[in-house]
């Protein structure tokens, strides 16, 4: 009897224990510990490198220094300035390397990268191209060109008949320079970029903090996360470009302005549907509302006097103009618990 009485409590013990760590699991899962908010970089390296290492995210070697730190990239890691491989290489790379140490790496969708999985390249750089092409480029796009020359010409001659097939030519080629088709493969729906994009989050809910790259308006809060999460990833698979798309959208996660300044394409968006505008902080009030959050932390448009927190600490702007394109002042967001804390960086000149 005391042999089974002992049997029994060490069991118990033992259930008890094992429920504990349970209840400390989700209770660390909905309190993580530290976290880094890091706005639009467009393509500069160095402003990313700068960054990563005064939060402490990387060591000299650029690999994961980050231990239990959950890092948010807001997105629009592409176009205006032309290291954007690098920087999506880097991240690749954290997001890796971080859990073996505890940490996490979350990358939100950007509007740019929308756009580049859309080959919309109004904002990418000729270094962009550049960073794609290889041995083979000028081969590929001579091939690609003659296999296609009658359909280019055809073309050319409905806007200009005078055009001669070398003036034809060149103009193509001018506009498709090396590593142009190789950037355009990496970026379509099946290829590497595009599958990665796609993968990474519209927005993302960490400790009742939301990180959405643009803002998320009150006709969107309508819909569960998830839902959200699930229309964005799968317009992004489909490469769905319609003017409804949620890539397209200015009431959607990628574009949304309202609720940091007044946004002509939301508001003509908006008055095609029923109710009333609400004010910003209605909206922000409505949205933290129904998806349980304390705040939202946003990036998508810049504002160079640095990290702004707003609505009594309810909403976080941190897309500061960290790439040279823009000059504005380096920044990163830390949040511990319920305190933010910006913080700048200064640029090295290496």
């Amino acid at each position: 009897m005391t042999a089974r009485l002992m049997r029994c409590v060490r069991l118990v013990g033992f259930a008890l224990a094992l429920l504990l760590a349970l209840n400390s699991g989700a209770a660390s899962a909905a309190q993580p510990g530290r976290i880094v908010a890091v706005g639009d970089l467009h393509g500069d390296y160095r402003a990313w490198s700068d960054i990563a290492r005064n939060a402490g995210l990387v060591d000299a070697r650029g690999h994961w220094a980050g231990g239990r730190t959950t890092l948010v990239q807001l997105g629009d890691v592409v176009d205006r300035e032309p290291e954007s491989l690098q920087i999506i290489r880097s991240l690749q790379q954290l997001q890796k390397e971080a859990p073996r140490a505890g940490g996490r790496v979350v990358v939100v969708l950007g509007n740019h990268e929308a756009m580049n999985l859309l080959g919309d390249f109004r904002y990418t750089t000729a270094g962009e191209f550049a960073a794609f092409a290889g041995p083979d480029s000028a081969a590929l796009r001579d091939r690609v060109y003659d296999q296609t020359r009658a359909a280019f010409e055809a073309a050319a001659h409905a806007s200009n008949p005078a055009l001669s097939p070398q003036q034809i030519r060149d103009g193509w080629m001018a506009q498709h320079p090396l590593g142009w088709l190789e950037h355009r493969l990496a970026w379509s729906p099946s290829g590497e970029l595009g599958r990665w994009a796609s993968r990474n989050p519209a927005v993302v809910e960490i400790g009742g903090t939301l990180f959405v790259h643009g803002g998320i308006s009150q006709e969107y809060s309508r819909m569960p996360l998830d839902t959200i999460k699930q229309l964005v990833a799968d317009a992004m698979r489909t490469a769905n470009d319609a003017n409804a798309s949620p890539l397209n959208d200015p009431l959607g996660p990628l574009w949304y302005r309202g609720l940091v300044t007044r946004d002509p394409d939301a508001e003509a968006a908006r008055a095609k549907l029923p109710g009333p505008r609400p004010t910003a902080d209605q909206e922000l009030s409505t949205v933290l509302s129904a998806f349980g959050a304390k705040r939202m932390v946003i990036g998508h448009t810049p504002d160079l006097k640095g990290i702004e927190i707003l609505e009594g600490g309810r909403l976080a702007r941190i897309d500061t103009g960290n790439s040279r394109f823009y000059g504005g002042p380096l920044t990163w967001l830390e949040i511990v618990g319920p305190t933010m804390t910006p913080h700048i960086v200064a640029r090295s000149t290496r």
